[in-house]
């Protein structure tokens, strides 16, 4: 009967295991590869660049004995990052109970530079199973994030604020904080404002831009020239250059006084007095359109010529008269006269102190009327003086 059972292609069979064709896989292995497998419900999905995907994977043991799983990962693309973790552990070996199973997190990072297509990879446990995956990226991806501006030249004088507005996008599928930074040269102040706010970084939320003003504030006596200001955002895995130009037309500095330095005299009420004064441009950039403007007291007139300066050089000056004419009503003191050099760019000015003296006719008469005070006072005293 048992020979009967015995077909010749089993026979055939056995003569080539017996003569070593065909060898004979430990039963161990067997029962291990029998006994463990992976198990995760999403083996292929479509994910953007950038995209952190964390499957959940069972580690089951079918058999009857405690198994170890040696866990790796095969064919993960270059580029792209993984960990393992179980219980809050990176885990590289895992120990299940018999007919028990055990869940782990596999994570997948998708780099933000990356070629849109098909990736394949396996999740191994060494010489027991093997979980083929499958990742659809669905775009062409890129590592940078979006940093523009409309305007990015700006030009003035040294001693000008350049206020930039720029757009920062987050091309990535995950909420992004930018530091934030501008690389000026020495002297230079930067600053970055985003919601009103002064800000060293921002976040941004997944495929969403936020504006930001970046304000740059060279020195005062910075010489003309073009600068160039790159400035960054840069976020976990990914970074982007924004480079702005600022042109220097030279600083703008304007300077109201006299000839000598001293800034008094002295005036008759009712009376006229001229004070020359000197209109100094000390920057290095051409002032246009100086205007001459003054504050005096009640009833005063300041009169200026010229009262308007088309343009003073850098380095040079320009002369004005100042006419002023103190109120007759004035009493003897000091009174103050504010003078202005005014232009678009820059303000100078000066505040001339002016001591008021009564006319000459105010002390004759003065005095007359003291005198004839005094003689009468003598008359009198002569007068009745015996009686």
């Amino acid at each position: 009967m048992l020979t009967r059972a015995i077909t010749l292609p089993k026979v055939i069979v056995l003569l080539l295991v017996l003569c070593g064709v065909f060898p004979i896989p430990p039963l161990q292995h067997i029962a291990v590869a029998q006994s463990l497998s992976l198990y995760t419900p999403y083996t292929k999905i479509s994910v953007p660049p950038g995209e952190s995907i964390d499957y959940s994977v069972d580690v089951i043991n079918n058999g009857g004995g405690i198994r170890n799983a040696d866990l790796a990962v095969s064919g993960l693309p270059e580029g792209w990052s993984y960990e393992l973790k179980s219980g809050g552990w990176t885990i590289e070996q895992l120990s299940v109970l018999p007919k028990e199973k055990k869940n782990i997190s596999f994570k997948v990072q998708v780099p933000y530079k990356v070629e849109k297509g098909t990736y394949r990879f396996q999740l191994v446990a060494k010489g027991a199973s093997s979980l083929p995956l499958t990742v659809v990226v669905s775009e062409q991806g890129t590592f940078k994030s979006e940093f523009n501006t409309d305007q990015a030249n700006m030009e003035g004088a040294a001693n000008s604020t350049f206020t930039f507005n720029a757009t920062l996008r987050n091309p990535s599928s995950e909420e992004q904080v930018y530091g934030l930074r501008a690389q000026v040269p020495q002297g230079w102040n930067a600053l970055f404002r985003a919601n009103g706010k002064q800000v060293s970084s921002v976040k941004v939320d997944p495929n969403q831009t936020q504006n930001i003003t970046v304000e740059l504030d060279p020195p005062d006596q910075l010489g003309a020239g073009k600068y160039k200001i790159p400035v960054v955002a840069s976020a976990s895995g990914m970074s982007s250059n924004l480079e702005l130009e600022v042109v220097i037309t030279g600083s703008y500095n304007l300077e109201l006084t006299t000839p000598s330095g001293r800034l008094n005299t002295s005036i008759t009420a009712g009376s006229n007095e001229k004070v020359e004064l000197l209109v100094k441009n000390t920057g290095s950039a051409a002032l246009k359109n100086v205007e001459m403007k003054s504050s005096a007291p009640v009833d005063w007139t300041v009169e200026f010529q010229p009262a308007k300066i088309d343009v003073i050089a850098p380095g040079q000056h320009a002369q004005v008269v100042a006419t002023i004419k103190a109120s007759r009503k004035a009493v003897a003191g000091d009174y103050v006269t504010n003078l202005e050099a005014r232009t678009v760019e820059k303000t100078a000015t000066a505040s001339l102190r002016v001591s008021v003296r009564t006319p000459l006719f105010w002390g004759w008469l003065g005095i007359m009327v003291i005198a004839g005070a005094l003689g009468g006072v003598y008359y009198l005293f002569r007068k009745y003086g015996r009686r």
